[in-house]
């Protein structure tokens, strides 16, 4: 055993297949790889075998060259029988973005009704330019008046651009579901933080787990606080998920996660997961003993400099971490004269 009682992280395969191509996991299980056009540069998918057709788990964003590579899976490694079912772990872009094209094709989507919901929400939401809700948030978050400008005159990233739309019905999954698929019996977890009611599925017959991007092995899935619930917990969410998921956690299982390559050792990484979160916020805490905007605080998080390209990740991030802070009374916020808020730790003001 490991010093703090588990097993290290171990991937029994450092390589993923090819695009276009599958690697079996075990009887009747699938691992695929799709692109993504940004910096996490693909999303693993999964095809489990239910005889007469396919359930794919998480089917990738719908682009051009996503779907050219699914026509191709399709035709070859799925030996020209059918997708049936989707079943989405949540309703992020590179997870649920190719539901509706498989359901157009006679598939059934399977998921939380959180995700079904937020999906279909935001296909129907495209915005020409920012919220005026959305710029209000990043400038009370201390976004830099330039590029605040910016983005105030661009299209920003919206999510119909890259999810094909939804039709009406779904099938509902939820705690403690037992699901069919792929010759096995999956137990439904559900997970919260990184997405409201992330689904994982725990198999009943061997050691398979499907972890989405509840379940990570090297990297960490984003926490983010936005404009439509400014006032969120997802690092609080993410803490107790960890600690609800280890009771279910073994050294035997084997995690099929959403990015990466599939790893042992859940045990020990769901405590990883959370012991890093407790350590940003230890971090954000003593940086934070003097007042700071929530974009002064990025050094508390992350280890190198925050370009444009993730600054709205980072952004959401901290603001995550901040609130986690101010709900557990470890620190307070004002506003100041222009209507930033400016943090501070509650154990600097008691010893002010």
């Amino acid at each position: 055993m490991a010093p703090d009682g588990g097993a290290p992280v171990h991937h029994p395969w450092t390589e993923p297949p090819a695009h276009g191509a599958v690697r079996e996991i075990a009887p009747g299980v699938l691992w695929m790889r799709l692109p993504l056009p940004m910096a996490l540069d693909h999303v693993n998918a999964y095809a489990l075998d239910d005889g007469d057709g396919w359930t794919v788990v998480d089917p990738g964003m719908d682009t051009a060259e996503a779907r050219e590579i699914w026509g191709a899976l399709l035709a070859g490694p799925l030996a020209g029988k059918p997708v049936v079912r989707v079943l989405a772990t949540h309703y992020h872009p590179d997870h649920i973005g190719l539901a509706g094209w498989f359901q157009t094709r006679g598939a059934s989507l399977w998921t939380t009704r959180t995700s079904w919901l937020f999906a279909r929400m935001l296909t129907l939401d495209e915005q020409p330019l920012p919220a005026v809700e959305t710029l209000a948030f990043w400038r009370a978050a201390g976004m830099e008046p330039g590029l605040l400008a910016r983005r105030a005159a661009e299209r920003p990233f919206n999510y119909c651009d890259t999810v094909h739309p939804l039709p009406l019905g779904y099938r509902r999954i939820v705690e403690g579901e037992v699901v069919r698929a792929g010759g096995r019996d999956w137990r439904v977890h559900i997970g919260h933080g990184h997405a409201p009611e992330h689904a994982t599925l725990w198999s009943l017959d061997d050691d398979l787990v499907i972890g989405g991007d509840q379940l990570l092995p090297s990297i960490s899935a984003n926490l983010g606080v936005y404009a439509t619930e400014p006032d969120a917990d997802p690092v609080g969410d993410w803490l107790a998920s960890c600690a609800a998921l280890a009771v279910h956690a073994e050294e035997r299982h084997l995690v099929l996660p959403g990015h990466k390559t599939p790893f042992n050792g859940l045990p020990r990484r769901l405590r990883q997961m959370a012991e890093g979160h407790e350590k940003s916020l230890a971090r954000l805490e003593a940086l934070i003993e003097t007042p700071k905007i929530a974009t002064a605080c990025f050094p508390a998080l992350y280890r190198r400099e925050i370009g444009e390209g993730i600054y709205g990740l980072a952004l959401v991030e901290t603001v995550a971490h901040l609130n986690h802070l101010l709900i557990n009374g470890r620190a307070r916020r004002w506003r100041d004269a222009d209507g930033v808020w400016l943090w501070q730790a509650t154990s600097a003001h008691s010893g002010a």
